[in-house]
């Protein structure tokens, strides 16, 4: 199949893109011209079980045929079962965490319902969320304004009120913002991944967790790119050992199809009141049958342990080549920190050479492989990352600035 796809009938909110994929089969994408690429970025963590996979697409046809939407008027059998999966993931895989979980369309989706649940919680006149600079929560008004990132801000200005940033992993900071009579929840990422895979020091989400208990505010987590495996654990926070009151989740929950999900504690979740949220699609049958499939395919394999022994593997491979400064994240998701600012010219050497990975600041290059990706799939990665990096690395600026935790786990 080869040929120029028409895209003017499309908004142009993305660049125009190098290239367009017709289809996927694991690692594996192919473009209009038939060209094979190793997929090392997921669709953005999405694709956790690589394209295609035979167990999803199969539920999804399943109840594509059978039942695909009823509207939340009424119930359906596939919804509950996920939230229970859910639940028990949350609490470590074993056993029930005793939350509850809103099912949305997207992450952007459910960090609104943590916002609006935080509200609710904390009841009138204390309505602020307090998230970090470089945080990335979504792009509706809401999360766009928790989004640490100013930059993204002024065109949408003025923003909905009660949003308040401290710097990444600075408990002083959080400290000092965190008045209880005016502040509802303390909104983070575990891992900063839109920010250049940007790991904490050892100690903050503990801290954070404390401050929390200590003042009566929620601790609300998004794990939307950390979560379901990707860090070596199900959720990126049970590395800390802590509990957060809110978990928010979404790309690889459906493994490519549209599901999000917002986790409370139940005493949390109890805030809410029948009409006090709602989604016309989420938690719908179709979408829910995907999740369960790719839950189930993640317990099967154990997809957290596959993560840390493949991060491990793509770690020591990363650390050998030239250019390589240093390794941020945990598991499959890496931060590649460079000596120089290419980073993009970097990923287009590696697109050119069948490699799909991203630059999410200019010297850092993001990876992100399917949790299923093989031993001979990363070793291929790394010797096309080795070369693009060669083809780059000669004529690049220098980096102005040292990376920030290249050594973080």
């Amino acid at each position: 199949m080869s040929g120029v796809v028409d895209r003017s009938a499309l908004m142009h909110t993305y660049a125009e893109p190098p290239v367009t994929f017709v289809r996927g089969a694991g690692s594996y994408l192919w473009d209009t011209d038939g060209r094979r690429y190793l997929d090392f970025l997921s669709g953005l963590a999405v694709t956790a079980l690589g394209h295609a996979h035979r167990a999803v697409a199969e539920a999804v046809a399943e109840q594509a045929r059978t039942l695909v939407h009823v509207s939340n008027l009424f119930g359906n059998v596939v919804g509950p079962e996920v939230a229970a999966t859910l639940d028990r993931l949350v609490g470590g895989g074993e056993s029930r965490a005793g939350g509850q979980v809103f099912f949305t369309n997207s992450g952007a989706e459910a960090n609104e319902c943590a916002l609006k649940l935080a509200r609710k919680w904390a009841g009138p006149g204390r309505h602020v969320v307090v998230s970090t600079w470089g945080a990335f929560h979504g792009r509706t008004l809401a999360t766009l304004h928790a989004t640490g990132q100013a930059e993204k801000h002024g065109p949408f200005a003025p923003l909905p009120e009660g949003f308040e940033h401290v710097e990444y992993d600075d408990l002083a900071a959080l400290d000092e913002l965190c008045d209880p009579t005016r502040v509802a929840a303390v909104l983070v990422e575990p891992i900063q991944g839109e920010s250049g895979v940007i790991a904490p020091s050892s100690d903050y989400l503990g801290g954070v967790r404390e401050l929390c208990t200590e003042r009566g505010i929620l601790l609300m987590v998004d794990e939307i790119q950390t979560g379901l495996g990707r860090t070596g654990r199900w959720f990126a926070f049970q590395h800390a050992g802590i509990e957060p009151d809110v978990v928010t989740m979404a790309k690889a929950l459906g493994n490519g199809v549209p599901i999000g999900a917002c986790w409370a504690r139940s005493e949390v979740a109890a805030a809410f009141s029948p009409g006090d949220h709602g989604s016309t699609f989420g938690g719908q049958p179709l979408a829910a049958a995907a999740a369960r499939a790719t839950l189930a395919v993640m317990e099967a394999e154990d997809v957290p342990a596959r993560a840390g022994r493949a991060g491990a593997r793509l770690r020591a491979g990363l650390e050998g080549l030239d250019g390589v400064t240093g390794i941020r994240g945990a598991g499959l998701l890496l931060g590649v920190a460079l000596d120089h600012e290419g980073a993009k010219d970097v990923v287009a050497a590696a697109l050119a050479r069948g490699l799909v990975v991203n630059a999410p600041r200019p010297d850092t290059i993001r990876l992100a492989p399917s949790l299923l990706v093989s031993d001979e799939e990363l070793e291929e990665g790394l010797a096309i990352l080795s070369a693009a990096l060669a083809d780059v690395g000669a004529t690049a600026p220098r980096s102005a600035t040292a990376p920030r935790s290249a050594t973080a786990s």
